[in-house]
């Protein structure tokens, strides 16, 4: 009976050449090509209809005309002006603090996210209030169909006056 010059005992390396042969063995394995590519991808071949399935008539491009109302517009600029405004009071306020540490040392242990969790319930409230200021707004601006009985005078001469803060502009005749 003669041993195989491959056999090892258990928990003994392999020879080198044995070595070398099962690694060579693994590598051809694992980048064996594989008989047929895995499809990931369809194309149908059948072209798509060129006419409607109904009727004659071609088809009408439609475009998207979505237009944001201007109240939600205003709303969400509200809400990021108060969003930046309460960070920028807390981080203003976390620098002013940390400044006086040097003076008075037990502001030494003031964070930024302390002084942003003390600033988030006025950022709460200014979201309310924005909310509040936008449900009015809205309940006044409400719609009122008005029927006119008499005749219709188009005036064109527009005058504009600056006052304040705002400007407004009228239509006078």
């Amino acid at each position: 009976m003669t041993i195989d010059p491959q056999y090892r005992a258990p928990g003994q390396p392999l020879a080198e050449s044995a070595a070398s042969a099962e690694a060579a063995r693994l590598i051809r394995e694992a980048y064996k090509p594989e008989s047929a590519p895995i499809v990931t991808s369809y194309r149908d071949p059948i072209p798509a209809p060129t006419a409607p399935t109904i009727g004659t008539t071609p088809p009408v491009p439609q475009p998207d005309s979505r237009i944001v109302p201007q109240w939600a517009a205003g709303v969400a600029v509200a809400s990021i002006g108060v969003g930046a405004g309460v960070t920028g009071l807390g981080c203003a306020a976390w620098l002013v603090l940390k400044g006086m540490s040097l003076v008075i040392h037990s502001l030494e242990s003031v964070t930024l996210l302390g002084v942003l969790a003390v600033a988030a319930p006025f950022g709460g409230a200014a979201m309310v209030a924005t909310a509040i200021g936008t449900a009015i707004a809205k309940a006044r601006r409400s719609s009122t169909t008005n029927i006119y009985k008499g005749s219709v005078v188009q005036r064109t001469e527009i005058t504009s006056t600056a006052r304040g803060i705002g400007a407004r502009s009228r239509i006078e005749g």
